[in-house]
């Protein structure tokens, strides 16, 4: 006869960002914990995501500093600056080493008292139960008061024929950084396509992207589309739009991609084509836990799933792909869990793309204002019109807020430039306080400063 399951007051499946949270929050107010992951200590973000690439990201722009350093009235004599390349090992330790720092300390915080962490494969094997296989071999299987599904997504790889037959990175793989290609192509030119072009073309390889879509990173406005796909080119990146990949295969060197419009051939091909929810070998039926048409775990607006006491959060839970929202989601489920009322309407979700320059962006674009029957108005300027992006040398881009003609609110806004991703931020929080628009363009900024943008840009409403 089978042990009966060892009881837990949260299990916790998959420790990505909202999962580690809430396991380590639960266990230092007295629950117990049980948390099982695969093999990501820490979740994605640390491990293959948003740490890795941003920690390279800062190497490919210390490297274009280098290069152009003499236009900033820089000599190191003896040295050919403009010639400067990575060191390919010294830059793969570097990031290993910050990502190995903040594994080792998620070491640390999962050994505290009251959390049971293990690496093992999880399966539902009931309702609330999970069966846990260690990577000893052992077997436990562990009931939860409640349970928490938080198992990320994984690289999507498309049915392209003779994608099976070829090599090719993933976005995971190519942080692992054993090569700079020659030619790399990139299928895909949604956020991960964006961001591996710029910074592969900074270290030195010759990129082309594909991008099925009218214009690379689909869910933006055109005008934003061009202009970083022109930033793009002006790094030496092709971008190919409006073809898809048909077939692939190798031509002994490398690989040639097939499209509806002709052949790429590269040393290298990376799949950029989006991410897919983890769920399967989950078990979930057991679990009476159901999918949405998608393939994500379908959750209500408190997370919770089909199943009473079953929750999922973070990216499996079609959660927008972003460490900060799933950090959201955790905060939802650890008001929720304290007995306090907490939902994920009406969130306001930021996000930004780390190219060269970045993109910023925050609530409603130009197109779905207009789409949704608003009467806006859109205040636009260069970048170069900011003062500090003249004194980075740095003016690529431009600064686009859209607002209600009729309320004054601020709808959403778009920044193409230096900081971008920093600058987003207070228009986010100027939409979180219902400021007007006239507020934030009479608002008092540092001068001289990136936000400082933001007067300008709302000064042309008048």
């Amino acid at each position: 006869m089978a042990s009966a399951p060892e009881k837990y007051d949260l299990v916790v499946v998959g420790g990505g960002k909202a999962g580690k949270s809430l396991a380590m929050l639960r266990a230092k107010m007295g629950d117990k914990v049980f948390m099982v992951e695969r093999d990501k200590i820490g979740g994605t973000c640390i491990n293959v995501a948003c740490i890795p690439t941003k920690t390279l990201v800062s190497s490919a722009r210390r490297l274009v500093e280098v290069r152009t350093a003499a236009s900033y009235g820089v000599d190191l004599p003896g040295a050919d600056l403009a010639s400067a390349r990575v060191d390919l090992q010294a830059l793969r330790a570097r990031k290993e080493s910050v990502v190995g720092g903040m594994v080792e300390a998620h070491k640390k915080m999962f050994a505290a008292p009251g959390l049971d962490f293990v690496l093992g494969t999880a399966k539902f094997v009931g309702p609330k139960t999970v069966e846990a296989m260690l990577a000893d071999g052992s077997v436990r299987v562990v009931e939860g008061e409640k349970v928490l599904i938080n198992t990320g997504t994984t690289p999507a790889i498309p049915p392209i024929e003779g994608l099976g037959d070829v090599a090719y990175w993933t976005s995971e793989d190519a942080l692992r950084l054993t090569e700079i290609p020659d030619r790399l192509v990139i299928l895909g030119g949604g956020v991960i396509g964006v961001e591996m072009a710029s910074m592969m073309a900074a270290f030195g390889a010759n990129v082309t992207v594909i991008e099925g879509g009218e214009h690379i990173l689909a869910r933006e406005d055109a005008d934003v589309a061009e202009e970083m796909a022109a930033n793009l080119a002006a790094q030496g990146v092709t971008v190919r739009t409006g073809e898809r990949a048909m077939r692939v295969s190798s031509d002994g060197e490398g690989v040639v991609v097939h499209t509806t419009a002709g052949e790429v051939a590269g040393t290298r091909l990376l799949v950029a084509l989006g991410r897919a929810p983890v769920t399967k070998g989950l078990g979930l039926e057991a679990a009476g836990v159901e999918l949405t048409e998608r393939g994500f775990v379908k959750v209500d607006s408190r997370l919770e799933t089909t199943a009473p006491g079953v929750y999922a959060a973070g990216d499996v839970a079609g959660t927008p792909q972003f460490t900060h929202a799933s950090w959201n989601d955790f905060r939802v489920l650890r008001d929720l869990f304290a007995g306090k009322e907490a939902s994920t309407e009406g969130r306001l979700i930021p996000w930004a793309v780390f190219a060269t320059p970045e993109l910023g962006r925050v609530g409603m674009s130009e197109s779905e204002a207009r789409a949704a029957g608003r009467d806006i108005r859109v205040a636009k300027v260069a970048a170069a019109a900011v003062p500090r992006a003249k004194t980075h040398g740095h003016v690529e881009g431009f600064y686009k807020v859209v607002v209600d003609a009729e309320t004054e609110e601020i709808l959403g806004a778009a920044i193409v430039a230096e900081s971008a991703s920093e600058v987003i931020a207070a228009v986010q929080t100027a939409m979180l306080g219902g400021l007007p628009w006239p507020k934030l363009r009479d608002a008092v900024i540092a001068h001289p400063t990136m936000a400082e943008g933001l007067n300008i840009v709302l000064d042309s409403l008048g």
